[in-house]
């Protein structure tokens, strides 16, 4: 299983970036996908879930009405677009999936992991 994880990068405040997160080894469609994001000597935090059909999405409030969270199953790929990017923003982002259909905020509850792609947004 690999997830791979792009398109992150430097933006200023207020602009946005979209990332990928592109699933080889699994049928991404039959599972729950995350992002997660951590800042430099930070601890791991939620961004947003998306459930296997994409019909049930929930976003931690400090991303709530900026980030929106997509998959298509199709392409076995999910997507996290984020606009108004403030520099609070700035960490590395990882896509995640549980093998169980679990819905958690807990890093502790995902067993696949992507390897990361940096956002860095300057004020």
């Amino acid at each position: 299983v690999q997830l791979q994880a792009s398109g992150g990068g430097l933006v200023q405040a207020g602009g946005s970036l979209r990332l990928s997160c592109a699933a080889s080894g699994l049928t991404l469609s039959r599972y729950r996908m995350a992002w997660f994001r951590q800042a430099p000597e930070k601890e791991r935090e939620f961004v947003a879930v998306i459930s296997r059909s994409g019909g049930s999405i929930y976003y931690a409030d400090s991303v709530k009405g900026r980030f929106t969270i997509s998959r298509d199953n199709a392409k076995n790929t999910a997507y996290l677009q984020m606009n108004t990017l403030k520099p609070e923003d700035t960490a590395v982002y990882y896509c995640a999936v549980p093998r169980s259909d679990v819905f958690s905020q807990s890093p502790r509850s995902y067993d696949y992991w992507g390897q990361g792609t940096q956002v860095t947004v300057s004020s």
